[in-house]
């Protein structure tokens, strides 16, 4: 997929050295078609990590893509710089008044905080409520999908004993829903976190069905039926090395974690991890962007619809 970016993006080098199709205004103006317009909401604290990891997994449809990167504020975050916020950024309300095919919102590290008590929280919310008119679909990551179960539904999270972290089998539960499209009945995904939403939560929600669950990990990738919300509790987007960097830097703090489950060679955290869910990433988010974004998008994005909740 042509992903359109800015030239001077320090992921375009990283995508480019990996065979990944991006290009610049110039080019896209060239083509004479309508893009998919999405945008993507970086709550993590390595901006441009995330970056690298999301549009990487928007790379693989032979659909055209401009990309907006989208923050809440101008406060800088303490692991990226002031001059990438403000050179690659727009604040939520510069682009409010516009309609979107596709949102990602990704997770953040605040699953220990209560909800209100997050500082960004009104924010949040007036963003959940924009999706639900401006854009076709909108995926929710990891501590995102529990935020915004909470929200639309009143699904309250559980806390953990311990933090849930490693790679985990998952179980198809409905092969013939687009989403699940060529997904194998078994396969891995990175989980990283320390709250979970019980199953029989999940199913009390009207119009919501959980398309791929885990005995370990619990729900995975749940969606409205409209396939406006999609919810994933985990990290399809994480690349090989980043449960180790978060495991290693827990250590440092002296949080004595946990060994990242099925994840290391032998569960041994000396030793080259197993990657073993890149494929089903790339397919999840490939999945999304044609079947739940663009075979139901409109073509006028302002004749979008609030949802029918």
């Amino acid at each position: 997929m042509p992903i359109k970016i800015p030239s001077d993006l320090p992921a375009l080098d990283v995508l480019l050295q990996e065979n990944i199709f991006a290009m610049d205004s110039n080019r896209a103006a060239s083509q004479n078609i309508r893009p998919l317009e999405v945008g993507i909401l970086n709550l993590m604290p390595n901006k441009i990590e995330t970056e690298i990891q999301i549009l990487r997994l928007l790379s693989n449809t032979p659909i055209q893509i401009n990309v907006d990167l989208i923050r809440f504020d101008e406060a800088t975050p303490k692991n990226t710089s002031k001059s990438h916020m403000d050179a690659f950024y727009h604040e939520f309300s510069e682009v409010s008044d516009k309609n979107y095919d596709g949102w990602i919102v990704t997770g953040a590290p605040l699953g220990m905080l209560e909800y209100e008590d997050v500082k960004y929280w009104d924010k949040m919310t007036e963003l959940l409520d924009w999706a639900e008119e401006n854009v076709q679909s909108t995926i929710f990551l990891c501590w995102a999908a529990h935020a915004a179960m909470y929200h639309f539904y009143g699904v309250q999270r559980q806390l953990r004993t311990n933090k849930l972290s490693g790679v985990f089998e998952h179980d198809v539960l409905h092969p013939n829903d687009e989403l699940m499209r060529g997904f194998d009945p078994r396969f891995w995904a990175p989980h990283s976190r320390v709250g979970e939403i019980l199953k029989q939560d999940y199913e009390k929600v009207p119009g919501l069905s959980i398309l791929a669950q885990s005995a370990e990990a619990g729900t995975y990738i749940s969606a409205t039926d409209d396939r406006r919300l999609v919810f994933i509790t985990g990290h399809p987007e994480y690349d090989s090395n980043t449960l180790a960097q978060e495991y290693e830097r827990d250590v440092e703090a002296g949080f004595e974690p946990v060994v990242p489950e099925n994840y290391f060679t032998d569960n041994d955290p000396t030793k080259e991890p197993i990657v073993r869910w890149k494929s089903h990433g790339n397919l999840l988010l490939t999945n999304w962007l044609n079947h739940y974004v663009y075979q139901n998008t409109p073509y006028d994005l302002s004749t979008l619809r609030r949802r029918e909740c």
